[in-house]
């Protein structure tokens, strides 16, 4: 391809409502351009991406048993409001009327859709496994879209489902696709670890996200460094620490004046964080809930919304003063029960002894707090937020972190769909039973971010080769090259390599920046000394080694070096 024939509107500036290097880099490079908040339209560029990364999920959906089709994106609303879904995604919906005043939305994902169609189609366990796959646009109205196509209102997304008779046969259903997101990855030349996550909206007992390791990630992982533990924030765990041996000690009621957050206390009290309860408030559609965490720790309200399964607020210290005649900064749990407050507690929190809490009164304290004695508590629970530094549940090794970017999720949903849309199949002996589905999602559009995230640097981008939108670029530095530099273009372009040549009349300046820029994997420079010693300049873009080609090796030397760039590749 000829780069004066070709579409890219390269800049020169970095775009002001661009936050990560993914979405600077991605204006910057001509891939995209924005339509409305979180809408973006693809370039030339882009497409090519985008066309190789659907073709490398094609490829080992396909090998993994999965039958590709194409559903609706308007979808009706009765489907979901049998599911419970139509209240449950609230204003993350897009949701239309049709001049009959029906109700649809635009899909935001597929559940509902595909079970109801397999529901009317498939009648008996011969007709099981299946694995049925997509790829196409996806719509929700995220309340701040962010991060260019990262977090976009508008985006292309693959989603299998399967549907097995047992639990045996979703295990291996779920298997094979996390082998198959193994090899996608691979292959696409990133690197990603997959994780322990929470099934969030999507719903089912276990999930996994895979996510492309970046420092600019939005996701937190926290994982083990000495056994295969890993898990996002959201989900990850911890061991807990010993339980503390000390005797019971008087409870002691101290003037703290003044000292209303945590930091202000262990000093002024003179005792470190994790001796100290700390006390939050939330409430229900039926009662306040304090939640207790150690002053060390923060609460996963993740968690804290798995374990009440129904809708609650944070309940400001305010309203509290009010309500309770609690005052603001100095609530503990010492006589909660007797307010009518329903308490949950993290499990740290029955490994105290002696600790540190508010003690209900304006500018007072409470030492010597102990379990039981003191107070009680109605639920335990892991609500912690994990960290680095704790010890991993599995082997006991030091935790650690790392961000990243989520491009894929699978999911056990179980019978959570079946049950509530019907959908049953006959057994061997003529019973009625519901499928047992799995979900399994990869962001194609998010994919080409975060490949930008982990691979670039001040000058661009630096491209993977299975997804470069051109494996090499040529620059021929004067008119006196351009001779050259087609011959080069034209026996490279035989062989199958896909090239972009630059053949415009500009200054090698803006030439060397445009290719840094747009990132392609091998540069071959043609001037005029090099051209004279029958040489040319090639530089590897991901790993800025440069090298010197006899001119007449060129194409069996870039065939080589394709080949040894290339990832992951499979029979």
């Amino acid at each position: 391809m000829r780069y004066s024939q070709y579409y890219i509107p390269t800049l020169r500036e970095i775009p002001s409502e661009a936050e990560l290097a993914s979405h600077k880099l991605m204006l910057r490079a001509g891939l995209i351009r924005k339509a409305a908040a979180g809408i973006y339209s693809f370039l030339p560029l882009a497409q090519r991406v985008l066309k190789k990364i659907t073709r490398i999920v094609e490829e080992e959906m396909d090998r993994a048993g999965g039958m590709q089709v194409l559903l609706p994106i308007v979808q009706p609303a009765e489907i979901w409001k049998q599911s419970g879904r139509w209240e449950v995604y609230g204003d993350e919906m897009f949701r239309l009327r049709d001049r009959h005043r029906r109700d649809f939305c635009l899909g935001p994902t597929h559940e509902e859709m595909i079970t109801t169609l397999i529901k009317n189609e498939v009648r008996s366990y011969r007709e099981l496994p299946l694995r049925i796959y997509q790829i196409q646009n996806k719509y929700r109205d995220e309340i701040r879209p962010r991060f260019g196509v990262m977090r976009a209102r508008e985006f292309i997304m693959k989603d299998l489902y399967s549907f097995d008779r047992d639990e045996e046969g979703l295990n291996r259903s779920y298997q094979a696709m996390y082998e198959a997101y193994e090899r996608i990855f691979t292959r696409c030349g990133l690197i990603f670890r997959a994780v322990e996550a929470d099934s969030g909206a999507i719903g089912g007992d276990v999930s996994h996200e895979f996510m492309v390791l970046a420092p600019s990630g939005e996701a937190v992982i926290v994982y083990c460094e000495a056994c295969d533990y890993a898990a996002n924030n959201e989900k990850a765990s911890a061991a807990l620490p010993p339980a503390a041996t000390e005797g019971l000690l008087p409870l002691e009621k101290v003037a703290t004046p003044n000292q209303a957050t945590v930091p202000a206390v262990t000093a002024f009290l003179g005792v470190t964080p994790d001796r100290l309860i700390k006390t939050l408030f939330y409430q229900t559609a039926e009662e306040y809930i304090a939640v207790l965490v150690r002053g060390d720790d923060e609460l996963n309200e993740i968690k804290l919304g798995n374990l009440l399964n129904k809708p609650y607020r944070f309940a400001p210290p305010e309203e509290l003063a009010v309500k309770l005649d609690l005052p603001v900064g100095y609530v503990g749990p010492v006589g909660l029960k007797e307010k009518g407050v329903k308490v949950l507690a993290d499990l740290r929190i029955k490994t105290m002894s002696n600790a540190v809490c508010g003690a209900n009164v304006k500018d007072y304290h409470l030492r010597h707090v102990n379990l039981e004695r003191d107070f009680a508590v109605d639920t335990f629970a892991d609500l912690r937020l994990a960290k680095a530094g704790d010890l991993c549940p599995h082997c006991g090794h030091t935790l650690a972190e790392t961000r990243g970017v989520e491009v894929g999720h699978i999911f056990k949903l179980g019978t959570k769909y079946s049950k509530v849309l019907e959908a049953t199949f006959r057994d061997e002996d003529g019973e009625e039973k519901p499928f047992i589905m799995g979900c399994y999602g990869i962001g194609i559009s998010r994919i080409v971010a975060a490949a930008i995230e982990q691979n670039n640097d001040q000058d661009g981008i630096k491209w993977p080769l299975p997804i470069a939108p051109f494996q090499v670029t040529i620059l021929a530095l004067g008119q006196e090259q351009q001779a050259a530099a087609e011959e080069i273009y034209q026996e490279l372009t035989a062989v199958g390599v896909e090239v972009l040549y630059d053949d415009r009349d500009e200054r090698p300046g803006v030439k060397f920046k445009d290719a840094d820029l747009i990132g392609i994997p091998l540069r071959i420079t043609i001037g005029p000394k090099r051209l004279a010693q029958g040489e040319v300049e090639v530089k590897n873009r991901m790993t800025g080694e440069e090298m010197l080609w006899p001119r007449t090796e060129v194409t069996s030397q870039v065939l080589a070096c394709l080949e040894k760039m290339h990832p992951g590749k499979t029979d």
